[in-house]
Order: structure tokens, then C-alpha cells, then sequence
């Protein structure tokens, strides 16, 4: 009765996992992409200032003034710009705008293309649309990483219309360099093909303030939509609060387009917003040490052991090691949960080749983390025999 599309759909492999015992205090959760730090005060305190003002009425649906022009002047100030701000909307969660771009640009009889691995929501965005899609998956390499863009030229067809990335990239920690940043660019350009990229890892990175981006290499009327939001920079994953950038002359349009998904972000979370881009960049360093200690754990504990193959991810929070021998990751993550209490995220999750991957977060607390590493070794250890 309802669309095969919808009534195909799966949960993905990390809420499988997660979802029976995620209120559970005796699990250490490395499934999700949050650390266990609480969003900053002086961000909450903007909120509730603005709920005692009384915001808590509609608002412009592409966002409100002041906060797009907040967002104008943080990204003009990181990447040396001088972006419109009617360019920005801000409809809801960074998630949302991911779903907006992909009915923006893919529909029925279009083809797209998502680069993997990634998180899994985004093949259920693309399939929503009607469209088909494909992946093209990262290489992994001998020194870590890498997307090779003739895989990604060799996978156009003719009625390819968008290509979905995300740099720093969840779950790799891959991040794409501003070189084929602009080759990609130029491909897609001559061929109308739009580029969802999805940066909400921005300041995520362990060498220098923030990631390469599109914005820096595209022009106003490039077919480049850039997806960003507050939830990983600023520890405001439960506030649903991201952005978009769009080519321009498209105002009125994302202004309808806003009203039918969520009428625009809440009014008193705008605030919050606004609160965190003008004083967080201190949060935002304080953590990225914060992550580079947790990835020092992951690398001194998880890497050594001889069934785990691990780089070191240069982006994100996250690690992505490759267990040899690993057949079923889900049944992995299932298992180990039962034994040892530590959720994790099944590879498979993340798009074809990865079903010997498990992907953990390493943005917890160190004690909290180290202690679910050495479970993770204890499991393997105590399972070598059921690899191949």
C-alpha cells in the first residue's frame, strides 16, 4: 500500500545493535558518533535565556537573520571567504539537510553516487527519493585511506545527477584534499552532476584549525550543496541544529522547501547556535586534544594485536579497524556486547566491503574508553579461534 521504498526499509546495523540495551549504565556505548562531554554552559544558558525571552514562536523558515549571518561570519573567518548569507538555511538537524539535498538533486530515473564507507542513513536518503544509487568505496591502503576519483568517474552513467562524500568521513577519518576537492569539482561541473558534501567534521581534524572545503574552491553558482551542523564541533548532538549552503538564486525555493520539512529550526536552539559560534572555538580545541588522547588509546591499545588492521584516522573520532578474518561484523558487535558490555558499530553498516570493519567511537572519556579497549582485546583473544 505505502512506497516499496519506505516499506523496504531496514534499521541500520548500529541501532540494531544498539537499541536493546541502549539505556543500559553497565554498557560503555562506542556505537554512537557523541562523546559523554555535556554541551557547554554558556551555550545551555543562551537557550534558556531565550525560552525566558519567550522564543518559542515560528520563525523564518531558512533560519533567523541573526543567525545566518552568524554563520556568514564564522565561515568567512575559517575558510577566507565572503559567502552570502542568503545562501545559508538552517531547517533542522544536519540529518535533515542531508535528506533535503538528496530530493534537491536525485529523484526518479536519477542515479547517484554515494562514496563509502558512510554513515548509513544516507543510502536510506537516497533510496527514499526514488532514485537508484551506487557506492564507491574508499581504498585502504598501505598508508591509510584514500578515495581514488577515477572509481568515482568510472561509476558515473549517463543519468547520474549527484555524488554524496562527507570529509572528514565518518567512520575512515579520511579527509579529502583541497586539490581533488577542485578535480572533483571540475568533473561534476561539466557534467550538471551536484556534490552533496557533508562537512559537519569541519573542525574535527588533528592537523590545523579545520578541514579543506567546498566553499573554499566552489563558486556561488557551482552545483555544490555543503552540509554542516553544530552537533560534532560544539557537543550539541542532541539539538538537532545544522545548515546548508546552496548554489545561489535559489532563495525562494529552499524558503518553500524548509517550510514543508520542518518550518525551520526552534527559535530558542537558534540561540544557542548563535551562542556557540561566538564563543566556542576554546570548547572546540579543548576537545580536538580531548579526541587526539583518545586516539592515541585506540592506536596503542587496539592496533598492536595481531587480527586488528588499523591506520590512524586524521579526521573525525572515530576508528575503523579491520578484524582479519571477520565474517559477520554485526554478529561481532552482538557478541561482543553480551560478553563484555561495549557496543560497538558493525562494518556492514557502512556499505559493501565492510563486512570485517567495526567502527568505534573514540570520543568517550579515557578511563570509560581504555576500559572498553582492552574488553574489545579480551574478546578477541578469547574468539581467535572463530576467525578464519
Amino acid at each position: 500500500m505505502l512506497r516499496h521504498e519506505f516499506e523496504t526499509l531496514e534499521q541500520n546495523g548500529i541501532t540494531a545493535v544498539a537499541l536493546p540495551r541502549i539505556a543500559d549504565p553497565s554498557v560503555i556505548p562506542l556505537w554512537f558518533g557523541e562523546g559523554d562531554a555535556v554541551t557547554p554552559d554558556f551555550i545551555r544558558e543562551a537557550a534558556k535565556r531565550a525560552l525566558d525571552d519567550g522564543l518559542t514562536f515560528y520563525n523564518h523558515p531558512a533560519g533567523r537573520a541573526d543567525l545566518r549571518e552568524a554563520l556568514k561570519t564564522y565561515l568567512d573567518r575559517l575558510y577566507g571567504i565572503d559567502l552570502a548569507a542568503d545562501r545559508i538555511v538552517v531547517p533542522g538537524s544536519t540529518m535533515l539537510g542531508i535528506f533535503m539535498a538528496a530530493g534537491m538533486s536525485l529523484g526518479d530515473g536519477g542515479h547517484g553516487i554515494i562514496v563509502c564507507p558512510a554513515w548509513p542513513n544516507i543510502d536510506r536518503s537516497f533510496r527514499m527519493t526514488g532514485g537508484s544509487f551506487d557506492f564507491v568505496r574508499q581504498r585502504l591502503e598501505p598508508d591509510g585511506w584514500r578515495l581514488e576519483l577515477d572509481d568515482v568517474h568510472a561509476a558515473v552513467r549517463p543519468n547520474t545527477t549527484t555524488i554524496f562524500l562527507n570529509s572528514p568521513c565518518n567512520p575512515t577519518g579520511w579527509v579529502m584534499s583541497s586539490e581533488e576537492q577542485v578535480r572533483l569539482l571540475d568533473f561534476c561541473r561539466e557534467r550538471g552532476i551536484v556534490i552533496i558534501a557533508d562537512e559537519v567534521y569541519h573542525r574535527n581534524v588533528f592537523e590545523g584549525e579545520v578541514a579543506p572545503s567546498f566553499l573554499t574552491v566552489a563558486a556561488p553558482d557551482d552545483p555544490v550543496i555543503v552540509i554542516n551542523g553544530f552537533s560534532k564541533a560544539y557537543a550539541m548532538t542532541g539539538w538537532r541544529l545544522g545548515w546548508m549552503v546552496v548554489p545561489a538564486g535559489y532563495e525562494e525555493q529552499m524558503n518553500a522547501y524548509s517550510e514543508c520539512c520542518n518550518t525551520g529550526a526552534p527559535n530558542f536552539i537558534q540561540s544557542a547556535g548563535i551562542a556557540a559560534l561566538a564563543g566556542g572555538d576554546g570548547f572546540v580545541r579543548e576537545m580536538r586534544e580531548h579526541y587526539r588522547a583518545g586516539r592515541r588509546s585506540v592506536m596503542e591499545i587496539l592496533a598492536p594485536h595481531p587480527r586488528i588492521e588499523l591506520h590512524e584516522p586524521v579526521g573525525a573520532f572515530y576508528a575503523f579497524p579491520r578484524i582479519r578474518g571477520l565474517r559477520n561484523s554485526l554478529g561481532f558487535a552482538q557478541g561482543l556486547l553480551a560478553e563484555e558490555d561495549v557496543g560497538v558499530a558493525p562494518g556492514y553498516t557502512f556499505g559493501p566491503g565492510n563486512e570485517d570493519h567495526f567502527r568505534v567511537c573514540f570520543a568517550k572519556s579515557n578511563e570509560r574508553l581504555e576500559t572498553a579497549l582492552h574488553r574489545i582485546v579480551r574478546y578477541l583473544d578469547r574468539h581467535d579461534n572463530d576467525f578464519g
